[in-house]
């Protein structure tokens, strides 16, 4: 009764005195920060900035895949060998990690020790004090784990994480991972130069075991149209500043993209081709929900985030390649599937993608890569606007 009351009240004062919907976490019970009136959602935590010469380097791991088979001696061996490789990858000091869904295959770990696997793969970043954020995969929601538990977790064992979770009514049911972080040029500026956008795009099991959709929630369209609309009235128009966006599931428009791949042109592996069932969004059980649904989060992240320099996806192990969407003409990229969890073939490899952005051109194109286990780089790429 408490509860609804307060949501009440604060809904009527929002209208009453058009607040914007970023504010509402102040004032609602949330494990999401506060925002303040410069539109810094991390009031407590260090602003993230360029480094002195210019550069910000981004680290992305996908698909970890902790907590496989743990009632033998196969499942914790695969997870000491993601742990390795995250140690050794770290040694080229990012300046921020992205973990990109899958963290846990939450169908095979107990329920009793589930959320202790975030301080298992948390612990190379927290010994590193690199700060980062994680979305979350299918694998995540389970009848183990959910999507806010290991939120929640993160959020109490890693002091440099910026994960946050939505404001109250958006992301749908199983799906609280939507927010962003702003990235500065330097700590004196009132307006950041990137800014990072982490969406939850759900799937699993319920805990009753019955289907999650698998797709960014209709709710998180009007969400960035209200988000971007403060940031630009805080900060300016978005043409000032770069965008860069993660969601583990690969939007639906994907499955199109890979069939009229160019090898030559979008180098990197791809070995899930062709893209079946459960590849994308909206399309593990189209008998109950019918595919396409996620079309308003991807029409409304195109049409109100400026300068989207890429949209960036795990979930399809076999993939690391980028390509151009010729509908919104944004640039989407598969990461590397970087755990030793999950379904794996020994030619494919383990790494990470890195993104290396520059302050002088941050606005106008950012350089790309896969960076395998053993150093080396591959699929080396530009994304910019000459990149087709």
């Amino acid at each position: 009764m408490l509860f609804t009351a307060l949501v009440r009240n604060v809904l009527a004062l929002q209208g009453l005195f058009n607040v914007p919907s970023s504010y509402l976490a102040s004032a609602l019970p949330s494990t999401q920060s506060p925002v303040s009136s410069d539109l810094n959602p991390y009031p407590t935590k260090p602003r993230l900035t360029f480094n002195p010469d210019g550069a910000f380097k981004i680290m992305v791991f996908s698909d970890m895949h902790y907590g496989e088979n743990p009632w033998d001696s196969w499942g914790p061996e695969q997870d000491k060998n993601s742990t390795i490789l995250m140690k050794k990858v770290l040694q080229e000091k990012p300046d921020y990690v992205v973990l990109n869904g899958d963290l846990i295959t939450g169908e095979n770990t107990f329920k009793e020790n589930a959320t202790s696997l975030i301080d298992e793969i948390v612990a190379p970043l927290n010994a590193a004090k690199i700060p980062f954020s994680s979305t979350q995969g299918n694998h995540d929601n389970n009848v183990n784990i959910t999507h806010l538990e290991e939120i929640e977790r993160e959020q109490l064992v890693a002091p440099l994480s910026y994960t946050r979770v939505a404001p109250p009514g958006v992301g749908g049911e199983g799906g609280p991972g939507n927010y962003w972080v702003p990235i500065y040029k330097n700590k004196q500026d009132h307006a950041p130069l990137l800014v990072l956008w982490f969406f939850d795009s759900r799937g699993g099991f319920r805990q009753n075991e019955t289907n999650l959709p698998d797709w960014v929630d209709e709710t998180v369209a009007d969400w960035i149209a209200s988000e971007t609309q403060e940031m630009n009235r805080a900060w300016g128009p978005g043409e000032q500043r770069a965008a860069l966006a993660f969601v583990h599931i690969p939007p639906n428009v994907v499955q199109n993209l890979s069939e009229t791949l160019n090898n030559t042109q979008d180098p990197g592996l791809n070995a899930d081709e062709p893209l079946g069932v459960g590849s994308t969004q909206s399309t593990f059980n189209t008998s109950l929900y019918g595919t396409g649904r996620d079309k308003p989060f991807w029409d409304s992240l195109n049409a109100n985030v400026v300068n989207l320099l890429a949209v960036v996806s795990g979930h399809d192990h076999g993939n690391e390649w980028c390509t151009r969407d010729p509908g919104k003409k944004v640039i989407f990229c598969f990461d590397k599937h970087a755990g030793y969890g999950g379904y794996d073939s020994p030619d494919w490899g383990h790494g990470v993608r890195d993104f290396l952005f520059h302050a002088n051109n941050a606005t106008t194109g950012v350089d790309t890569w896969i960076r395998l286990e053993n150093g080396t780089k591959r699929a080396i790429v530009r994304l910019d606007k000459n990149f087709e």
